[in-house]
């Protein structure tokens, strides 16, 4: 998996502890007002997406904190937060059908749509069946892996691979990625990267990319916006309909349902 310039990340055991010694006064709220407990989170960054009704009396919530979900629950006497997933006396977790439901089914949903109406390369027969798009930085050795591993998918029409291109890896990843959106044929170009990539890939037309900049930028900026921090990235939808993500090269078991068929 090739992940971007590292970036600062939350540390949920750092909120459970900070969570676990709130301690406040029950204060007039009005409607649109958390719990003073809950609002302790709020103010160090959490962005609460909804909560529900939790066992033990408690109130569940499940948020996002610099992308990346998080559950929590407000005791009965809403004067205390606990950060983490819930078990019942079986073992079953509940906490994480909850954040799939409510944080990262609708997350990735909206995500689909906007991919639908993103600048990409189609990858595969136009009329397969099976649609699965990728972030795809045309230096990046594990997206490679991934379009030889889903080779086999997409000769046979079963699938097309719509490559979202972007630059971000290294210091010609742009120019790349603009000199395969904007070739005469895309398809071709793409096809002539991963042939050569062993090789350092295309080469660059400055000509092209002074005419696509623009595109693979907006393209970066989508990326960074549904909070991917590595490349490939790739959206698929599961057997029941519903999409999911993938950060970085799927592992060769988990093909099947990226894919959604075996393989053929």
């Amino acid at each position: 998996m090739q992940r971007l310039k590292p970036v600062l990340k939350p540390s949920l055991l750092a909120i459970a502890m900070a969570a676990s010694t709130l301690s406040v006064p029950t204060l007039a709220q009005s409607q649109e007002q958390h719990p003073e407990a809950v609002q302790q989170l709020t103010n160090r960054g959490v962005t609460v997406v909804e909560n529900f009704e939790a066992p033990g009396g408690m109130t569940g919530y499940v948020g996002t904190m610099q992308g990346r979900p998080v559950a929590f629950y407000l005791t009965p006497d809403k004067e205390h937060v606990v950060v983490g997933t819930m078990l019942n006396n079986t073992g079953e977790n509940l906490t994480e059908s909850k954040i799939q439901e409510l944080v990262l089914g609708p997350q990735n949903e909206k995500a689909w749509g906007q991919l639908e109406e993103a600048d990409w390369v189609r990858d595969g027969n136009a009329d397969a069946p099976v649609i699965v798009y990728t972030f795809t930085d045309p230096n990046c050795p594990f997206c490679h892996r991934f379009r030889q591993a889903a080779e086999p998918w997409i000769d046979a029409g079963k699938v097309q691979l719509r490559h979202v291109m972007v630059g971000i890896l290294k210091q010609d990843s742009l120019p790349k990625a603009a000199t395969i959106v904007g070739a005469d044929n895309p398809r071709a170009a793409l096809k002539e990267n991963q042939k050569n990539h062993g090789e350092g890939g295309i080469s660059v037309d400055r000509r092209i990319v002074s005419a696509n900049a623009k595109r693979i930028r907006e393209n970066n900026e989508l990326m960074s916006s549904l909070g991917l921090t590595a490349t490939p990235s790739t959206y698929y939808k599961d057997d029941n309909g519903a999409i999911q993500m993938k950060q970085g090269a799927p592992r060769p078991g988990e093909m099947e349902a990226i894919m959604g068929s075996p393989e053929p």
